[in-house]
């Protein structure tokens, strides 16, 4: 099973650009809308209007609440969404394709 969110949930996202480094989503739904579980690789996210929802990720659960214009770092992730609140929810995903900066080693010489 596909977990590419333009699979799981394809009336809710919608490819605007793709190049070999980058892949740029539009996400839009409306009041109450959920979406299936699904994945994004690191990636920056603009959102284009005011909105809250409800990310759950495993067993955990967070609501948020963000304002129009926001620019946020998400590393790489697995989950599922709802649209808690009473507007729209648009935004707008930058996945990086590219694999980020390996972590410091914790080897010991």
């Amino acid at each position: 099973m596909s977990l590419d969110p333009t699979v799981t949930d394809p009336d809710l996202y919608k490819v605007v650009f793709e190049n070999a480094r980058v892949r740029i989503l539009e996400y839009r739904d409306q009041p109450g809308a959920r979406t299936h579980p699904h994945r994004h690789p690191d990636s920056v996210m603009v959102t284009l209007s005011a909105f809250q929802r409800r990310v759950t990720a495993g067993t955990r659960t967070v609501d948020v609440q963000l304002r129009a214009g926001e620019a946020r770092w998400v590393g790489a992730q697995e989950h599922s969404g709802e649209n808690i609140g009473d507007s729209e929810t648009r935004s707008i995903f930058i996945e990086l394709k590219e694999p980020g900066p390996e972590p410091p080693s914790t080897r010991t010489f």
